[in-house]
């Protein structure tokens, strides 16, 4: 069940009514209270939990906590920056800005949180905020107290912060002054801790390098218990901040999947995705959706062109009119004509009755010609009459017929490369390609993978009568990992054959999903956490634990299957023999599936 999303603007209508509106969906888990006086350093989420969600593919050129792209930024270009703005607007709008800033970033590490780990106590829950700001290395946080009343929503804690990297490029910049420096990591606070909550608590720098003193320490409490919370809400400037993309109300405007879900039956064909490229097409297609231009559609097969084409028509004018489709690859060259324009009775043997083509039956709609590069000279030369004259001809007809068509034409070949070699027309090429819109390969937009698993495990979940409890952290990095040489259509097939594979309760795991051939790359880089020494980059399945003598930051693994399963043998046996043989225990050593463990002990013959 997705969590609400809560806006600053709701979040400051709680602060100045005193009470929690939020409302409680049927099902959704709502955070106990804690005390961290008695906290296990031990409690899921550890810190080696949260290094496994962050991995890298430099051939992307990109960085993902879990389903979050993340950057790596020198600290000194991000205190030029914020030089740059205080000496621009002020310090008093740079420090609301970057306040701002800090709190979108501490939302969508609780997000992660609460989705990645529902069942965590709330106490580790709440820590993880302190491990994943030390994890992506902005702040060392230590705690001194932190406890939360579910029953009256009120949160107080302390934490001292060391090694700032906020202090240390505001202090190389203007040295020590008289105020508190660190509001990035203030919004971060506010923002993690009010997410996981879903309330506003307020965090408030109290000491700080910056003004002079030893080190940094802040309080947070839920916003009714401060007494002069207008100066921290000034910063956070709710309703300024959600702005433009706020509805009415104030509130940001959140898509509910799942109610979309409940609502439209065979949602698989949905449109799912978050990346700038997925945007970017997106936006073409609402920018065209209200006129009547052609538009065609490029991208490899199972990208999903037709998804976008009946999405496309579902948002123009024409919503209520017919969506005809039509497969050009599938149809053979003399059915052609009298599937586009239709046959008149007699027109040849077999035509025992008059039937109209998809042009009259798509009339005052949209008609799609999917794998439109297939079609013959004879069918391109018609094709390019019906779309300049609005009129078509039955197959054996006398008379011509007007049709009102918006026609969106697909395409996984390059048309202009085909027009240069004499197989597609040119003047029929540039009558379709009034508005081009590319929709991107999966490799080229791997930022919605983890939504299209989520989407589609949800889907063959209810399909196929399954309780698939999600996906290991191995599976989610073997798919951002893997090529996808069949996108979206592929992405959707391998969840299907997973959630069919696996137990009901069990997450999917890697060998759920690529059980058919398919060749895994080893380009994804991942932390692999040692206690007492540092976090070493390795390739997805080289878990190893690095030699006495390689030094740190080594990447390890290798490319070679067989070294990958000599690794992968000599893990699971130390688990094995730590477990005393029992599959279980071991399962939670190497934080996997009972099931893969057992999997893996048949796979290498370890008698258990």
């Amino acid at each position: 069940m997705p969590r609400q999303r809560i806006s600053l603007a709701d979040l400051a209508r709680i602060a100045n009514s005193g009470q929690d509106e939020r409302r409680t969906e049927p099902g959704e888990r709502v955070m106990a209270g804690f005390d961290t006086s008695g906290i296990s350093q031990q409690a899921h989420p550890t810190v080696a939990d949260l290094s496994e969600c962050l991995f890298f593919s430099p051939g992307d050129g990109r960085i993902w906590l879990q389903d979050q792209r993340m950057v790596l930024l020198h600290s000194e270009s991000l205190g030029s920056l914020r030089r740059e703005l205080i000496d621009s607007i002020g310090l008093d709008k740079a420090r609301g800005l970057l306040t701002r800033a800090g709190y979108v970033s501490g939302a969508r590490d609780a997000q992660l949180v609460r989705q990645q780990w529902p069942e965590a106590d709330p106490q580790a829950a709440a820590m993880a905020g302190t491990r994943l700001h030390a994890l992506e290395g902005v702040v060392q946080v230590e705690l001194v107290h932190a406890a939360y009343d579910a029953i009256t929503g009120a949160y107080d804690g302390e934490f001292l912060w060391h090694n700032s990297s906020e202090d240390d490029e505001h202090i190389a910049a203007y040295g020590v002054g008289g105020a508190p420096a660190c509001w990035m990591q203030v919004g971060y606070a506010t923002g993690y801790v009010s997410t996981l909550f879903g309330r506003l608590v307020v965090f408030r720098e109290v000491n700080c390098r910056s003004s002079g003193d030893a080190h940094c320490r802040v309080i947070g409490k839920s916003a009714e218990l401060w007494d002069d919370v207008q100066q921290d809400l000034r910063y956070l400037n709710a309703r300024d901040f959600v702005g433009a993309s706020a509805g009415d109300d104030g509130s940001v405007p959140v898509v509910d999947l799942a109610a979309y879900v409940a609502a439209n039956p065979g949602t698989e064909q949905s449109m799912v995705g978050t990346s700038s490229s997925f945007n970017a097409a997106c936006h073409m297609l609402h920018r065209v959706a209200p006129t009547t231009a052609t538009v065609l559609f490029t991208g490899e097969s199972g990208v999903g062109k037709e998804m976008f084409a009946s999405t496309l028509h579902r948002i123009s004018p024409r919503k209520d009119k017919p969506f005809v489709a039509i497969n050009c690859a599938a149809i053979p060259e003399t059915l052609m004509e009298s599937e586009l324009f239709g046959v008149e009775r007699g027109a040849y043997t077999g035509a025992g009755a008059s039937r109209p083509g998809r042009f009259e039956r798509a009339h005052g709609g949209t008609l799609f010609l999917d794998e439109v590069g297939t079609l013959s000279f004879v069918a391109q030369g018609k094709l390019l009459r019906a779309l300049q004259e609005g009129e078509i001809e039955r197959v054996g007809g006398t008379r011509s017929i007007s049709v009102d068509v918006r026609v969106i034409a697909a395409t996984n070949v390059d048309l202009r490369q085909a027009v240069r070699e004499g197989r597609f027309r040119e003047d029929l090429f540039f009558r379709l390609n009034v508005f081009p819109i590319h929709l991107p390969p999966l490799r080229d937009r791997r930022d919605d993978i983890p939504l299209l698993m989520s989407h589609f495990l949800a889907h063959y979940n209810k399909r196929h009568q399954r309780q698939v409890a999600g996906f290991s952290q191995a599976a989610v990095k073997a798919m951002y990992n893997y090529g996808f040489p069949g996108n979206i259509r592929e992405l959707q097939n391998l969840v299907e054959r997973g959630v069919i594979l696996v137990s009901d309760g069990e997450a999917i795991d890697v060998h759920h999903l690529f059980s058919s051939g398919e060749s895994l790359a080893q380009d994804v880089l991942s932390l692999a956490w040692r206690d007492g020494g540092p976090a070493t980059l390795s390739l997805l399945g080289a878990r190893r634990t690095a030699a006495p003598d390689e030094p740190a930051g080594t990447v390890q693994g290798t490319s070679k299957s067989g070294a990958l399963e000599q690794a992968e043998l000599a893990l699971l046996r130390q688990a094995l023999r730590r477990s005393g043989g029992n599959l279980a225990a071991a399962a939670r050593d190497l934080g996997v599936s009972r099931a893969t463990v057992a999997y893996r002990a048949k796979k290498f013959g370890l008698a258990v």
